[in-house]
């Protein structure tokens, strides 16, 4: 009753025995694949911890200088300004990780919430009333009258560049690892399970323990076992040539790294420029929103000075070095796997599944 190791002489199998054999082959194969994923794998995840890591130390570290920027330039609205900063540096972090947001509405967001406090902190540091509708009033005229200038649209522009290749990649590699997980647990049919188990467990029947597949035989039964995982192929090729494009893109000139750490500086040129058109803006907002009352004696903002340049921290340096070394790895062990898909079958039969360097092996019939 034998349906798979059909023998002319005797046999020490039973029809349960090949179903035993049937559920060895797919409990086999799974994990042979995944064995030949586990590295692949691992540099992949390993990839996407270590960038996530060093994006969020940079982040915070771009955060803090943006934060003691407030802290020593514009002391008077310092305390203020602390939670749209804080919700601007929030929106880029989710903007990477995949977020449905742009880069644009968080900064823009930003600046909406920044002009209320130059305009009654620095600009007229006098002013008392500042209720919501004023409040209101102030951030939807920052839309018309661009106090501004052009560096909260350059802010965008810096940013965009950088942050977009590196949410591409961030959802690329998160992409990779679900094609491997795909690839991982591909049921086995049922022709291709009988297949496997004539080929390695049909020897068995015959008391043949010790004898094991010839290459040729192997090879033609694994690439029909794996021909749908094969044809990744070509969509994997395109895919590390993609990871390696967006790597590229990352250590160009719009880097994530130099685009993070110039933020504080965008926004205290923006700041700058709209202290020196302090009485044209103010002409304007009073058009539009009424005159605020204003405290006697007026608050001057002697207290705020330009910020200079300052040299990067250790600290940056040592995470843009990391990163950039990490991705420089990364990038060329994945180069490296490009053939990954098309080797499936060959690299399932090298090792202890087939004879070598021996006169004798199983072709699925007999000893040859």
């Amino acid at each position: 009753d034998l349906q798979i190791c059909q023998h002319r002489g005797p046999t020490c199998c039973t029809k349960k025995m090949e179903e035993s054999y049937q559920a060895a082959v797919r409990r086999e194969r799974t994990q042979s694949i995944q064995a030949l994923n586990f590295e692949l794998k691992y540099m992949i995840v390993g990839h996407i911890t270590a960038f996530q890591e060093t994006f969020e130390s940079l982040l915070r570290f771009a955060e803090n200088r943006t934060s003691s920027l407030f802290e020593t330039a514009y002391r008077p609205m310092a305390k203020e300004a602390a939670e749209p900063v804080k919700e601007l540096f929030t929106d880029i972090s989710l903007y990477i990780l995949g977020a449905e947001t742009t880069v644009e509405s968080a900064v823009l967001r930003f600046f909406d919430s920044l002009f209320p406090l130059v305009y009654s902190r620095l600009i007229n540091p006098g002013i008392t009333d500042l209720s919501e509708d004023y409040t209101e009033c102030l951030r939807l005229t920052r839309q018309d009258i661009n106090p501004f200038g052009h560096y909260s649209k350059n802010m965008v522009t810096e940013l965009s560049k950088s942050l977009w290749a590196s949410r591409m990649l961030s959802q690329a590699l998160s992409l990779g690892i679900e094609v491997i997980n795909t690839t991982e647990h591909a049921a086995l049919t049922k022709e291709c399970s009988r297949a496997l188990v004539k080929m390695q467990y049909c020897p068995h029947c015959q008391g043949l323990t010790l004898i094991r597949p010839c290459v040729g035989y192997c090879l033609n039964v694994m690439r029909g076992c794996l021909a749908s995982v094969s044809e990744l192929d070509a969509q994997w090729r395109e895919f590390i040539s993609t990871l390696e494009y967006l790597t590229n893109e990352m250590a160009a000139s719009h880097d994530l790294e130099i685009a993070l750490s110039g933020i504080w500086n965008s926004i205290n040129e923006a700041i700058l420029h709209a202290q020196l058109n302090g009485p044209q803006l103010s002409a304007t907002v009073d058009k539009v929103c009424g005159q605020p009352k204003q405290q006697e004696g007026n608050l001057s903002s002697a207290n705020t000075v330009p910020v200079k340049e300052v040299t990067e921290t250790q600290a940056f340096v040592m995470a843009h070095t990391s990163l950039s070394n990490k991705r420089r790895e990364f990038i060329n062990y994945m180069k490296r796997s490009r053939t990954f898909y098309a080797s499936i079958a060959e690299r399932l039969c090298d090792g202890d599944l087939v004879m070598r360097d021996s006169s004798t092996c199983w072709n699925g019939e007999d000893v040859v």
